[in-house]
């Protein structure tokens, strides 16, 4: 018996093709939400110096929460954002360039927000007149007191050479009976390490634009030495790279490992 005329048995029809872009697109989702995780919400760093010791010390590999301290926006009101608040660590582009112009990424502690008065007397914090007390700071020893540093604003900028000819010119402007009086916008913090920490004191106020976020755990922690400079040549960060892949266990701060940031 013949098939009627013009037509024909169906055929199976091969989808190879889009198998193999679900296969692709399957692939990719994971690698932009990761990405975006990177670069939007969390950011890594490793601490180069002892301006947050015993807090964070050198060669801790830090994970810092980025998005909530970004201005708040209607599509991701999940996010839980907030303003600073005293005593609590940031991340932050130093306001002030390196000499070779490099912008560093440098972690303090928050003392003032915007229109805070601050002093310090013999290493103390005064905040709007009440000393503070902070477990975290190691105050400086008597053997090594600095006039500047430790009785901070009383004394001209003049008295100590480590601070930056911009902020030497600006911090007058800001100083009220004896108190230095935040601007709005701005934020004056400070390193836990008190007579090794090159912060606010030395370079000024960190502007509200200049933030990136709260570091929140050491994910890893390296037991090396102080980076000489905070802007290593090539040379000098492949040597350092070399050397902890060949002592990463040895050299490893095991008990550090995922410890959250105060």
């Amino acid at each position: 018996m013949k098939k009627p005329a013009g037509k024909s048995a169906a055929k199976p029809v091969a989808h190879s093709g889009e198998s193999v872009f679900q296969s692709i697109a399957s692939l990719c989702g994971p690698i932009i939400v990761a990405l975006f995780v990177l670069t939007f919400v969390f950011q890594n760093f490793v601490i180069p110096s002892r301006s947050m010791a015993s807090t964070l010390l050198v060669g801790d590999h830090v994970i810092a929460d980025r998005a909530s301290l970004s201005p708040s926006t209607r599509w991701a009101p999940f996010i839980p954002y907030r303003e600073l608040r005293h005593g609590e660590p940031v991340v932050f582009f130093k306001p002030a360039l390196q000499p070779n112009g490099d912008v560093l990424t440098l972690v303090k502690r928050v003392i003032g927000l915007p229109g805070d008065r601050i002093h310090l007397r013999d290493g103390i914090v005064y905040l709007n007149g009440v000393a503070q007390d902070e477990p975290y700071a190691a105050k400086p020893p008597y053997s090594t007191f600095n006039l500047y540093r430790d009785d901070f604003p009383a004394f001209p900028p003049a008295t100590d050479p480590k601070v930056t000819a911009t902020w030497a010119v600006d911090l007058p402007n800001h100083i009220q009976g004896g108190d230095l009086v935040v601007p709005p916008d701005c934020y004056f913090v400070m390193g836990d390490n008190r007579a090794n920490s090159l912060d606010s004191r030395y370079w000024g106020f960190v502007h509200r634009d200049n933030l990136i976020g709260r570091p929140l755990l050491v994910y890893w922690s390296f037991d090396e030495p102080e980076e000489p400079t905070l802007t290593p040549s090539l040379s000098e960060r492949a040597s350092s790279t070399l050397h902890m892949l060949a002592h990463f266990f040895d050299g490893t701060r095991w008990n550090r490992t995922l410890r959250r940031i105060n």
